[in-house]
């Protein structure tokens, strides 16, 4: 866990109590295993106990997923989740006997379908879930219950959040975005205070989060959208003019990216490329992309003096894997100079 986030932490537990719990549960960590905050086990025990009058009571539960619903304002995709994305939670699941951690719930008043929603441990929902629908019909989904308002349950979920990769920051964003309005009546600087973050990297994320949804479409995927490339993107989209040429380039890039991923750092250039009227950079001669959908290696150029290719982090892929996406792209390559000999 970050100094940040440890120390915010910290700062919602000091000086804090809990109201006993309605069901039995383990003893509270002591102080000095609250600061430590290292491990998930650390981190959800103390996400469980924020703050004295905004969780009122705990209460840990073996509850059925299909009566859980995910609270709609975290910050996490529960329909991109998927058994790749959770696979190694699936597996320690399985590897323990069941789920170890509890995730954080709140009641539910006045929805026939569902008893509870999730606060924090959404993997874990959809891990359980996935787990009862595929040979393990017994799996319980464990939770703690407590009560607490929609403002101190986003700052517990963003707090899970900024602990998870796989958290796009194209979410936070907008997330933050749909919060600022709900939570904070459009104040930003009261919401910055309230979640412990710089004013400037909150306002940039907020702009990432203005990025219309055509735009966010150019991408290969909404989590190629990273907040450090795209700011420069959103500035731009404050020109009327820019706007309408990076909206055409962005809708050229949605149908290509149809036919095979583009870069997340090449679908950038193009797309600022466009207010300035200047030539696209050439597509690839040759593309192989990971079983993540990540570009692992590309041909850039090619002429009688050798061929430039380029192998790309980030990809996911194994050796093997990249040395056969070598071998074809030779054969490729090979066969492209032999048709244009004929």
């Amino acid at each position: 866990m970050a100094r940040k986030q440890s120390d915010y932490l910290t700062s919602l537990l000091s000086d804090e109590d809990v109201i006993a719990p309605e069901a039995t549960e383990a003893p509270a960590p002591s102080r000095p295993e609250r600061a430590l905050g290292t491990t998930l086990l650390g981190r959800e025990s103390a996400l469980a106990r924020v703050a004295s009058g905004e969780v009122r009571q705990v209460t840990q539960l073996l509850l059925d997923p299909a009566r859980v619903r995910v609270w709609e304002g975290n910050a996490r995709s529960y329909q991109h989740l998927s058994e790749e994305s959770c696979r190694e939670l699936i597996d320690s699941i399985i590897a323990e006997g069941g789920q170890k951690v509890p995730a954080v719930v709140r009641r539910l008043e006045g929805d026939p379908q569902h008893d509870y929603e999730v606060i924090a441990g959404t993997r874990r929902h959809w891990s359980i879930s996935w787990l009862r629908a595929h040979s393990y019909p017994d799996m319980q989904f464990v939770a703690q219950v407590v009560q607490i308002d929609d403002e101190a349950a986003f700052r517990l979920a963003d707090l899970e959040n900024r602990a998870r990769k796989d958290v796009s920051d194209l979410e936070r964003a907008r997330n933050y975005a749909a919060a600022l309005k709900t939570h904070y009546g459009n104040h930003q600087s009261r919401m910055a205070e309230r979640l412990k973050l710089s004013k400037g990297w909150l306002s940039k994320m907020l702009k990432v989060a203005a990025l219309p949804d055509a735009v966010v479409a150019a991408f290969a995927s909404p989590a190629d959208v990273q907040l450090k490339p795209a700011y420069p993107l959103a500035q731009a989209m404050d020109d009327k003019a820019a706007a309408a040429a990076i909206l055409r380039e962005a809708k050229a890039l949605a149908a290509e990216q149809k036919q095979a991923p583009i870069p997340a750092a090449q679908v950038i250039a193009r797309l600022m490329a466009a207010p300035r009227g200047d030539k696209a950079p050439a597509s690839p001669l040759y593309m192989w992309c990971s079983k993540h959908g990540r570009t692992g290696l590309s041909v850039l150029s090619a002429n009688r003096q050798g061929a430039t290719l380029r192998v790309h982090a980030g990809a996911g892929a194994e050796i093997e894997e990249l040395v056969n996406a070598f071998r074809e792209a030779l054969l490729t390559l090979e066969a492209k100079g032999k048709e244009g000999q004929s």
